[in-house]
């Protein structure tokens, strides 16, 4: 296929062409749908504004809509001698619709087309996200309220600390989840902005109407400056891999948790048989593959936001091809990060909870701090009381009433204030997916 930059017969060296095309073809076909709705609203407005004529409009929305309709079947492929999905979707239109389908590009440049695509694609990301997300936080806060009252030992530093529960473990993710999409709706706004118009950086002679193509695509606003607008790619990637690294931490965290929680040294939860995966030569077995492999690919999220700063961070404003890597860094992670969230939503149900666990006498000194705070209630000092319960562990004369427990403050183990957590995170929610 005839580059649409091309401008006599002199095909585009072989090795040249396949080193600068490279793996864009691969993830074009996400970008399809984008291209086809973009260059509608396209099409629509320079027939507002008397650059095209309204019947020339018309015979270009019908073909697009057929386009769009092969696509949203499966039936529409990309065409491997295509150069990218822009030119393919021009190629047809001047195919059906001779010199009309050639004017479709006037006033654009394929940089504002691929700034609109991948924006409108991210967009969609991040709802598809979003909406995992909420699956995940709906399972961690009716686990954290099904096992509020059981008792789980606290670490710091990896000693036994004090008392917690499995409502404040699962709650304290459930809250993780509420910042994580904090910021995606952050970046989501930032991302909402219409860049098309904005041609190859310049603006454009023509009297377009970017207004026009914010509306029909749905924008909150548009990116005013043409210079900045161009400036956005890299940047919009950017972000979004900023608040993919967090969510990331997020369930990388939990991950490690059940990891650990599920070794027979812990041995606070389990899961059935089906959900853990055995040894070759070790029978006995039960092997958290399935969070392993989430911790791992986190980790690999996680290391996102430093790849998107090193390839985007030397070079100046305008647009470079060095561009075109950011699909092939971005586009996988994203399904990586979707692909975990999915398998921990059918896995965390299936969670089994200990009880009894702080009957162990291994944990008798988790209850180090509820006898100081019982001792200061009786009017000692808390300095004295430090003192003398530290002497009574010293001497091996410690002990305490596991049923003395009585935490009432908000976000304490008898207070987990779950209903605030789930508020603040669902209004979150509901502004993401609208």
């Amino acid at each position: 296929m005839k580059k649409i930059w091309q401008k006599d017969d002199n095909a585009t060296n072989i090795l040249v062409n396949t080193f600068t095309v490279g793996k864009d073809l691969d993830f074009d076909e996400r970008l399809a749908k984008y291209d086809v709705k973009g260059s509608m609203a396209h099409c629509k407005m320079l027939a507002e504004v008397g650059i095209i004529s309204n019947e020339e409009s018309e015979q270009m929305l019908f073909v697009l809509a057929e386009i769009l309709e092969d696509i949203e079947n499966g039936i529409f492929g990309i065409d491997k001698n295509a150069e990218d999905i822009h030119s393919q979707i021009e190629s047809i239109l001047i195919e059906k619709l001779g010199d009309t389908g050639k004017k479709i590009h006037t006033a654009r440049s394929r940089n504002d087309q691929v700034l609109l695509d991948i924006k409108l694609y991210l967009l969609d990301e991040i709802r598809e996200l979003t909406a995992l997300t909420d699956e995940f936080f709906q399972i961690l806060i009716k686990l954290a309220e099904q096992h509020k009252n059981v008792l789980l030992p606290g670490y710091t530093h990896l000693q036994i600390a004090m008392p917690s529960s499995f409502g404040l473990w699962f709650g304290a993710y459930a809250e993780a989840l509420l910042d994580d999409i904090e910021m995606l709706f952050s970046v989501k706004n930032i991302i909402n902005k219409n860049p098309l118009g904005s041609a190859a950086g310049y603006g454009s002679s023509f009297p377009i109407d970017r207004e026009s193509t914010t509306y029909n695509l749905g924008f909150q606003s548009m990116n005013y400056n043409s210079v900045y607008a161009q400036m956005t790619r890299g940047k919009s990637e950017k972000m979004l891999s900023m608040a993919m690294a967090t969510l990331a931490g997020t369930l990388g965290k939990f991950s490690y948790d059940v990891c650990l929680y599920l070794s027979q040294n812990f041995d606070f939860i389990s899961f059935p048989k089906e959900f853990t995966t055995g040894s070759s030569i070790m029978p006995h077995k039960k092997n958290p593959d399935i969070f392993e492999l989430v911790r791992a690919r986190c980790n690999r999220i996680q290391s996102l936001p430093n790849e998107f700063i090193l390839l985007t961070n030397n070079l100046p404003s305008g647009y470079h091809r060095d561009m075109q890597l950011t699909k092939e860094i971005l586009f996988p992670a994203i399904d990586s990060l979707k692909e975990c969230l999915e398998i921990l939503n059918f896995t965390l149900p299936n969670i089994q909870v200990k009880d009894g666990i702080l009957e162990d006498e291994k944990y008798k000194y988790l209850f180090s701090v509820e006898k100081i705070n019982e001792e200061v209630k009786n009017g000692s000092s808390f300095r004295d009381a430090y003192i003398k319960v530290g002497q009574e562990i010293e001497n091996n004369a410690f002990d305490f009433e596991i049923g003395n427990l009585n935490h009432t403050h908000q976000g304490s183990i008898g207070n987990l204030c779950l209903d605030k957590i789930e508020y603040q995170f669902n209004k979150l929610k509901n502004k993401l997916l609208g």
